[in-house]
């Protein structure tokens, strides 16, 4: 089914945004009448299309969010993987994401470019929740580090999958903490966490654990994580 951003103009009326009538109107050819879903509000939508993209609002669905929030703190890595990892941790669920300059990010964000960069990685999310299904579009901002420490600190519960860290899993740190439902994530790029940010981390609340035995690059690591999380919290099965 077809799914369209809109903004509700009565008790059960709504208008699609102007770009999306445009696409239902000459990309779709869809028609009045036709059963599509909306996304307004954080929430999803049955509705019936109407003329001039209006819409007639059906019923409610259920909602597709996670009952957990995770905001997922990404040291910033080399070349477009933000892209990936911005589109492919929006379809797993993400709540939110934050990208980081540490101090083993080899690339670097020239202030000129970052309300641009930030633009099309909203871009991506945006498009990304739409074509999973979701009702919730995740931020995507740049933070500093030098303000990370206080962002951890708002959180539940900070997992930091580090490299250094063999014997506590996330499953069992995730059992230590079975309340928490705002979780943060904090991904290391290309050359992983450094020492002292592990120990500022820490100081912060941040738990490290391990991922298991194997490395992941840094583009996957933070998908891996979140799709363990989630799944530990039975967004994916039992957990």
């Amino acid at each position: 089914m077809h799914r369209f951003f809109a903004e509700r103009t009565g008790e059960a009326l709504a208008r699609l945004l102007p770009e999306e009538a445009r696409h239902a109107a000459t990309v779709l050819r869809l028609k009045p009448g036709e059963t599509i879903q909306l996304i307004m509000d954080d929430r999803l939508f049955e509705a019936e299309l109407a003329e001039n993209g209006g819409a007639r609002i059906v019923r409610e669905l259920p909602s597709p969010e996670p009952r957990v929030r995770v905001t997922l703190y990404q040291g910033l890595p080399k070349a477009d993987k933000v892209d990936w990892l911005t589109q492919k941790t929006t379809e797993a669920g993400v709540s939110r994401i934050r990208v980081m300059a540490t101090a083993r990010s080899v690339a670097r964000l020239d202030p000129r470019d970052e309300s641009k960069k930030t633009e099309r990685w909203q871009r991506i999310a945006r498009e990304a929740a739409k074509q999973s299904g979701r009702a919730h579009v995740p931020e995507v901002e740049v933070v500093r580090m030098t303000d990370v420490p206080t962002l951890l600190s708002a959180h539940e519960l900070t997992l930091v999958p580090w490299e250094e860290e063999h014997a506590l899993t996330m499953s069992a740190a995730l059992r230590a903490h079975p309340d928490a439902r705002d979780i943060a994530l904090v991904i290391g790029p290309e050359g992983g966490i450094a020492p002292e940010e592990i120990a500022l981390f820490r100081d912060a609340g941040a738990v490290p654990v391990t991922l298991g035995p194997r490395i992941f690059r840094t583009e996957t690591a933070g998908l891996a994580a979140l799709i363990m999380l989630l799944y530990e919290r039975g967004e994916y099965g039992e957990g």
